[in-house]
């Protein structure tokens, strides 16, 4: 097939500017600035609100030790409230719970789990032990805590900032009514989020949890 006129004078005119210096020192400078720019433009994610500090607590876990802040100092860790004789939002909770531990699996060295019960007087370190053979809890990751009834309440609501009622029956069945949030507290013991159960939540969960980690080795 013959070339036409126009289809010439194009390549020519095609080769005399790729033989051009001047040309390809701005594709140059065009190929690595354009990543530059759009790193420079992307923004960054908004840093987490400290909400408030937990105070220094000392529990008994489900293996009868001592375990608390002092445990959980250089470790983000989410903190969850339940109790094992619940029939009704416990159950839903901690598969919510299972799943998050699941997620967490790559950064157990930095990251922790807490549950901590609100019915301290039923939920004794051996119910707790057994409660977390059966959710699979890992014990390197996932904790499950006990205290006194008044040192269980000081800290839900006067550090965490959750409510807890007292122990009544509801359609024959013994309830303790209690915050099904999930609560994010970072390296230094200072809550950063309160999330649902939903699995948008959950997700935005994950994706704080993980900018303080990253936040934390980064700096």
């Amino acid at each position: 097939m013959e070339m036409t006129l126009g289809n010439f004078r194009r390549s020519n005119i095609i080769e005399r500017l790729v033989s051009k210096k001047l040309f390809w020192v701005i594709m140059v400078s065009f190929l690595f600035a354009y990543p530059i720019t759009k790193s420079i433009q992307r923004r960054l994610p908004a840093a987490l609100p400290v909400l408030s500090t937990v105070p220094e607590f000392r529990f008994t876990d489900e293996n009868g030790k001592t375990f608390g802040s002092h445990e959980l100092k250089g470790k983000i860790y989410i903190a969850n409230f339940m109790f094992t004789s619940c029939k009704t939002s416990c159950p839903i909770l901690l598969k919510k719970v299972q799943k998050v531990q699941h997620r967490m699996r790559g950064v157990i060295d930095r990251a922790a789990i807490v549950s901590f019960t609100v019915d301290p007087e039923t939920d004794t370190s051996e119910v707790l032990f057994a409660k977390a053979r059966e959710l699979k809890a890992n014990p390197t990751v996932w904790r499950f805590l006990t205290a006194s009834k008044e040192d269980t309440k000081n800290l839900l609501v006067g550090g965490f900032k959750v409510p807890v009622g007292e122990k009544e029956i509801a359609n024959s069945i013994m309830e303790v009514a209690h915050s099904n949030k999930l609560v994010l507290v970072d390296q230094d013991g200072r809550i950063r989020g309160y999330y649902g159960l939903e699995d948008r939540s959950i997700n935005q969960l994950m994706i704080d949890a993980g900018l303080l980690i990253n936040s934390k080795k980064n700096s």
